[in-house]
């Protein structure tokens, strides 16, 4: 039985079709940002002033809500965007005996690029120590400091340069120690960062603290369109208690995911941090937020279902654990074929279509059409030799309530065998895409690589290849094609 949002199925009450054009992620998003699905669950954000306040809003069954981008000064990556005022040049400091240093923005700046950063570099000497903080706390609209701004210094001792893009509005000191021939000296130089006319905000659909399965993407949605969609991926960092390689995939200019190339390693601890503040995502358009989130991924729990054997595993940290008998979608009500991600869970859930109205309990959704795993008492007698059902997985209710018990958001369901093509964008069907096409889908076409120190975007011929095997590391590439997989 299925809770549909098209015609002639069965639908929860107050659930609407979306279409195609709307795609996997920002279908999400969009879902979530009108409270349509108990999905979002609050989430963590850095502190902010007054004028840049963070959104939440509803989410996932069990969760608590979607992080907006929160404030905190320093961030993005450095060296993208506009070149800034004039006012910001560099500027020279020579001491005949001494080191020569510069900075850029020049002292004084008043309008200086965020997104271009800070360099700081010797033409004579070497640098010792380059400080860059945040002058007197807080300036308009800028969101609070991040303390010291990190940066990298070359080998050779003659260049630093900040990591992230700066804070809008902010005003920062900047202290470099050099050394030439014996002689040590400080420079100091202030300058100030342009006020953007126009910026965006940033939500995240993970919440704090909050637990998900291991093929859950991490999902952003964008307040404004995006046009540097490199910029963007650039200011992201994600840290991880094990090792991931993964790639971002924009879908639409408002739309992100990541997703890794095989399903996450189980417990794994996840921490995300989008250094968003003074990232220029299109002309003249500003980050202004740092946005932070903590989260979990959980067992691993990997569903496959046969529309041809009439029977589901069910595997667990990559065992074996269950083969349940099922019944799935009758001709013409066929189940899809996919690999497809749980979205939420409810008992009960009322599902309605031509001639019935029922109140359904122990039922874990999959597609955003209305397809669930769930208790079907009434099909009992035909789980495993017969498929009756509206397009749902029909379980026995002691099977039905040990999935439900089982069931997270992100967690693997594969439907395979069926006459019936699965629909990109019918749930999350980031696992619809082959790794090719993940990379393909992002503005760097690069890979991600993460750690418990951070991520590093890498080049993908320089991976190992993957020794993932489907079903219980990663999902079989096709399988939401016609026809058998």
């Amino acid at each position: 039985m299925r809770a549909t949002w098209v015609s002639g199925a069965e639908r929860a009450p107050g659930e609407r079709a979306g279409n195609r054009g709307t795609a996997r992620v920002r279908r999400v998003a969009a879902v979530a940002a009108v409270g349509a699905m108990a999905l979002l669950a609050a989430a963590c954000t850095s502190p902010q002033s007054e004028s840049a306040s963070s959104v939440a809003s509803t989410g996932p069954a069990g969760g608590t809500g979607a992080a907006s981008a929160g404030a905190a000064g320093g961030s993005g990556p450095a060296g993208s965007g506009s070149t800034g005022s004039p006012s910001a040049s560099a500027s020279p400091t020579p001491s005949p005996a001494g080191p020569q240093v510069t900075t850029s923005p020049a002292n004084g700046a008043t309008s200086a690029d965020p997104s271009s950063g800070v360099t700081v570099t010797a033409a004579r000497g070497t640098l010792k120590t380059v400080t860059v903080t945040p002058v007197d706390g807080v300036a308009t609209d800028s969101g609070n400091p991040s303390g010291p701004v990190p940066g990298t210094l070359n080998a050779a001792g003659t260049a630093w340069h900040s990591t992230w893009a700066l804070g809008v509005s902010q005003q920062y000191k900047v202290a470099a120690t050099a050394t030439y021939n014996g002689v040590t000296q400080t420079t100091t130089s202030t300058f100030t960062t342009l006020r953007p006319s126009s910026t965006f905000s940033t939500n995240i659909f993970e919440g704090s603290g909050q637990t998900y399965g291991v093929g859950m993407p991490i999902i952003l949605l964008f307040s404004q369109p995006i046009k540097d969609k490199a910029a963007v991926e650039r200011s992201l960092d994600i840290k991880t208690s094990k090792p991931v390689i993964g790639a971002w995939y924009w879908d639409g200019d408002k739309s992100l995911a990541f997703r890794p190339r095989s399903y996450w390693p189980a417990h794994t601890a996840v921490s995300f941090t989008g250094h968003f503040d003074g990232v220029e995502g299109a002309q003249g358009l500003y980050g202004y937020h740092t946005l932070t989130q903590s989260f979990t991924i959980g067992q691993s729990v990997v569903a496959v279902a046969s529309t041809r054997t009439h029977y589901t595993q069910i595997y667990i940290d990559g065992k074996l654990k269950y083969n349940w008998a099922i019944s799935t979608g009758k001709p013409g009500d066929d189940t899809p074929n996919g690999s497809y991600l749980s979205i939420e869970k409810a008992n009960p859930v009322e599902m309605k279509g031509p001639g019935y109205d029922l109140s359904v309990p122990w039922s874990v959704r999959f597609t955003w059409s209305g397809d669930y795993y769930h208790d079907a008492y009434w099909s009992t007698s035909v789980q495993g030799a017969d498929n009756v059902s509206h397009g749902c997985v029909n379980l026995s209710p002691a099977h039905a309530q040990t999935y439900y018990n089982l069931s997270v958001p992100g967690n693997p369901i594969t439907v395979k065998d069926s006459p019936k093509a699965g629909t990109s964008g019918n749930g999350w069907t980031e696992w619809f895409l082959t790794w090719k096409q993940l990379l393909a889908g992002s503005a760097t076409h690069l890979a991600v690589r993460t750690s418990e120190s951070g991520s590093t975007l890498v080049s993908p011929s320089t991976l190992p290849a993957s020794t993932a095997k489907a079903p219980v590391q990663t999902a079989a590439s096709g399988i939401w094609g016609a026809g058998p997989a």
